[in-house]
């Protein structure tokens, strides 16, 4: 229950961070975090009240990095929804970008994590096989291999299950593997591994 309120209350003020909330941001927030039918006026009354109280999203951040502070991936994966709810109007306005930088901050990704991510969520550079792997370019085959095994385990819907998650995280993470296994594809084709 303090995970999923702690979620409701993020994705708010995510919506808010540009001064406004949208429908769209609404909507976005129930189809990327999985809300089911039964569920949604209860937590659209939620959202709502939590979008319009003037406290502080910082404890609820908190709450949910020292939840997850041994699943980094969990964290990852919270903060790759609400960049999906930024990206929702079509642009990220500043505001956006800055609240999700202070999540992230929250969360303990440095800033290199955090623009990785950005990256990933946002910028061209989302398309780069080695950055999804959280690699460079003169990385080894060894090194790519290991990077794409961690990932791997990071993300597999069966470790999370494992975990007691929800399902709409086991969902991202389908998502996220998805992402992983092509990247590694490409850099496999790329460097004739097998």
């Amino acid at each position: 229950v303090a995970f999923t309120m702690a979620v409701i209350v993020l994705g708010a003020k995510m919506a808010k961070a540009d001064g406004r909330v949208t429908r769209d941001e609404v909507n976005a927030f129930k189809q990327i975090f999985h809300i089911p039918p039964q569920e949604m006026n209860g937590v659209g009354k939620l959202f709502n009240a939590a979008a319009k109280d003037a406290a502080g999203f910082e404890p609820y951040a908190r709450q949910v990095a020292r939840m997850f502070a041994h699943e980094p991936a969990v964290l990852e994966e919270l903060l790759a929804g609400l960049f999906q709810m930024a990206k929702v109007d079509g642009a990220v306005h500043p505001g956006e970008l800055e609240y999700l930088r202070r999540v992230g901050t929250i969360f303990g990704f440095d800033a290199d994590a955090f623009e990785r991510l950005r990256a990933q969520q946002m910028g061209p550079d989302a398309a780069d096989p080695y950055q999804v792997l959280r690699l460079t370019r003169d990385a080894t085959d060894e090194e790519v291999k290991t990077a794409y095994r961690k990932r791997s385990r990071e993300y597999h819907p069966d470790t999370l299950i494992g975990q007691g998650l929800p399902q709409e995280f086991i969902d991202l993470a389908n998502e996220k593997m998805a992402a992983i296994n092509t990247a590694y594809d490409r850099i496999e084709k790329e460097r004739g591994l097998r």
